[in-house]
């Protein structure tokens, strides 16, 4: 029998969106309901960010080992112990998910039903028996692994970013279709544990980067002994005895490419299936629900947040939104998104982050736009670390507003937090040149592609002639 209860706020979704939502208004007195009928984290926790990253620190770590010789230090070959490295894997996902929990979500206040919901109508959800009232509603379903439209992929068993860390034996030829940041991340890192790796990519693999910086980070792939085909079309895949072959078609010429596991990261799509969105009148296309500025759904009472409203597929921005809904649903305040200072980052090595405008989106608006870079090789810290490889490439007006950085290098992910700061309050480079940075850090970086606005200017020949002018004045 159905049983009806009451709430302020009723969370679809246990994904970083859902529990920042259910944490935050918990605390501040509503009472919530969270409702997930899968693993409470969702897909960053589980088989996303936090997975990836552990599976890259370790990948890291054997290719440290191999350089360190740079230091004067002899070793042998690192000894991968592929199961032992999953466990490290499952053990940072397991250590983190406590803090994610039912147990913990429940002493925060928080009503969890574990089940799926579904809307009954425009004013109600149901999980399971029960039907759920609530004065505002927020979908946080996040998104799953697209599966492209290849023939034949439906007939093997292909990898997905949900399935690949459950793996307990190393492959030993990882194929992966879609040369995107999951492609590119989970690509080097076994390739970096000793599996041969090949990334097919129909276009350019990292398209939405700084090209200049995507060609110094395919070139480390190469020669890291990574098989690279962009510009391909995959034609079929089937079973062939043990092995899984690719058929491709490169610049009108058909190859086959055999390997034991197949890795397809070809884009997500946002979880909508079952939730019933047409009996709660929500509008919703294959790339998410419509939205408006405040994340109001065509539902007054409904809103929706994350990789399910359609926008940057990133966690951060998951959390970004549940802090506009926050301040939309608990305090009536007119919040807005505004993606001006929205940040990136692929975990590569070296790793390749970006904030604000490209180059050419930057170009297209403004064709006085200037572009400046410094190279990590030209950076004291970095030559002690023996991580030169890569550069910071900043892009401001003519008046030395900061419109757009990318960087390629070290600690790339690190290095932009003052840049999205600088972009967010809309600062100058001087914001950056007047700083006292310590010395040797990678920060440093920042400063001097900032100070290269002024170089022209501070060495020209009208300054060279006033600094003469003030000379002879004594």
């Amino acid at each position: 029998m159905d049983k009806t209860i009451t709430c302020d706020i009723a969370i679809i979704g246990g994904g970083a969106g859902g529990l920042s939502v259910a944490a935050g208004a918990s605390q501040m007195g509503a009472k919530v309901i969270l409702v997930e009928d899968d693993k409470m984290g969702g897909d960053c926790l589980n088989y996303g960010c936090v997975p990836s990253k552990a599976l890259l620190a370790a990948a890291k770590t054997a290719e440290m080992i191999r350089h360190a010789k740079h230091f004067g230090i002899k070793t042998s070959a690192p000894e991968i112990d592929f199961p032992q490295v999953m466990q490290h894997v499952q053990g940072a996902i397991n250590t983190i998910a406590e803090h994610d929990s039912v147990e913990r979500f429940e002493k925060l206040g928080v009503q969890v039903i574990q089940a799926r919901g579904e809307f009954e109508d425009t004013t109600t959800l149901r999980a399971g028996n029960t039907l759920i009232k609530a004065r505002r509603f927020v979908i946080a379903t996040g998104s799953s692994p697209a599966t492209p439209p290849i023939p034949g992929l439906e007939q093997v068993s292909f990898l997905t970013n949900e399935t690949i860390f459950s793996l307990t034996q190393k492959p030993e030829h990882l194929i992966v279709i879609g040369g995107g940041p999951i492609g590119c991340e989970l690509a080097q890192a076994f390739l970096m544990l000793g599996v041969k790796v090949t990334i097919l990519e129909g276009f350019k693999i990292l398209p939405r980067d700084e090209q200049d910086l995507v060609a110094i980070l395919r070139e480390q792939f190469l020669q890291q002994g990574l098989n690279l085909l962009e510009g391909i079309k995959v034609l079929s895949v089937k079973q062939n005895g043990h092995a899984i072959e690719v058929v491709i078609e490169k610049e009108g010429v058909q190859q086959s490419i055999c390997g034991s596991h197949l890795l397809v990261a070809a884009g997500r799509k946002p979880n909508l299936n079952g939730l019933n969105l047409e009996n709660a009148n929500i509008r919703y296309t294959a790339k998410g629900i419509q939205v408006d500025a405040h994340l109001r759904t065509t539902n007054a009472h409904v809103y929706a947040i994350g990789d399910a409203a359609g926008s940057f597929q990133f966690t951060h921005i998951a959390g970004y939104h549940a802090g506009i809904l926050l301040r939309n649903i608990l305090f009536r305040l007119p919040a807005k998104v505004n993606y001006r200072a929205v940040p990136w980052v692929t975990y590569t090595l070296p790793e390749l982050a970006h904030i604000g405008l490209s180059s050419e989106e930057a170009l297209k608006q403004d064709p006085k736009a200037k572009i400046f870079t410094w190279d990590f090789v030209e950076n004291d810290r970095a030559q002690t670390e023996h991580e030169t490889l890569g550069k910071i490439k900043l892009i401001t007006n003519h008046k030395g507003k900061i419109l757009g950085v990318s960087i390629l290098g070290p600690q790339a992910g690190e290095l932009l937090a003052p840049w999205i700061m600088a972009i967010q309050s809309e600062k100058t480079v001087r914001a950056l040149t007047d700083v006292i940075i310590p010395y040797p850090t990678l920060s440093e970086i920042n400063k001097r592609v900032a100070g290269e606005f002024y170089t022209p200017m501070l060495f020209s020949k009208r300054t060279q002639w006033l600094v003469k002018l003030l000379s002879w004045l004594g």
